[in-house]
């Protein structure tokens, strides 16, 4: 069986995703964070996770990213939010849900909340970043960055060994997807980790977060040492503890 798998979604685009599929079971649904793929320790170590527990799993590469299909620069907040709902609707189909967003995967997880109120059964964030796009860049841009943004439509940013593209049009649909000031009502486990070290996210995002599930069982865990991707060994080993304890509640 293939690990990597590929949905078409038009004529020219598709989406590269792994799965372990079950007919009529609970899924987890991984969503990746900014520029991420389905190759790294956390989708593989959950994929696993799914496996040991008999679990439906779902991870994808929205377009743009990994190997999926198009230019990352084309993409943005309600195009991948879209890539989700489309995967879910095809692959998860009517089965129930717990969603694990990482990063910016939290602000897509929650958008999913419009089309799967039904059959999202809890959310886990990790390093939550809704509304980095305004919060995190656009507002500390200096006023020259934001000029040249503007003219040019495009600029990119250095973060370590890494640039990255960011595009007026992805700050523009940014600012259409405001998730923060949303109010859910479901009754889930609403559980946010967040790394007491990150230097990318603050932890207040998960706080924020949280805030949004007004009837939820909420709890938030700062882990000690911890970095923004929390993809190492004993932070993932914490947070599958914890996954599991949810699970059996819903079961």
């Amino acid at each position: 069986m293939k690990l990597f798998k590929y949905q078409k979604i038009s004529k020219t685009k598709k989406l590269r995703y792994i799965d372990n599929y079950y007919k009529k079971k609970l899924y987890i649904v991984f969503l990746p964070g900014f520029m991420s793929d389905i190759e790294g320790q956390k989708p593989q170590s959950f994929r696993k996770f799914a496996i040991k527990n008999k679990l439906g799993f779902l991870a994808l590469e929205y377009l743009g990213h990994g190997k999926s299909s198009g230019e990352f620069t084309k993409g943005n907040i309600s195009i991948w939010s879209n890539n989700v709902k489309f995967l879910i609707k095809k692959i998860v189909k009517k089965n129930d849900f717990v969603l694990i967003g990482s990063s910016m995967g939290s602000w897509i997880a929650i958008n999913q909340f419009k089309y799967f109120k039904k059959q999202i059964k809890g959310f886990v964030g990790i390093g939550s970043a809704p509304e980095f796009l305004t919060r995190l860049m656009w507002n500390k841009f200096p006023k020259k960055t934001k000029n040249e943004i503007v003219k040019k439509k495009i600029i990119y940013i250095e973060s370590g060994k890494y640039k990255y593209p960011i595009t007026l049009q992805l700050i523009k649909d940014g600012r259409k997807n405001k998730v923060l000031s949303k109010k859910i009502f479901l009754k889930i486990q609403v559980s946010m980790f967040h790394g007491k070290n990150d230097e990318v996210v603050p932890v207040s995002f998960s706080r924020k977060v949280l805030n949004i599930f007004r009837k939820g069982k909420k709890k938030l865990f700062v882990i000690d040492k911890g970095d923004h991707s929390l993809s190492d060994i004993k932070s993932l080993k914490f947070i599958k503890k914890h996954l599991l304890k949810i699970i059996e509640n819903i079961s």
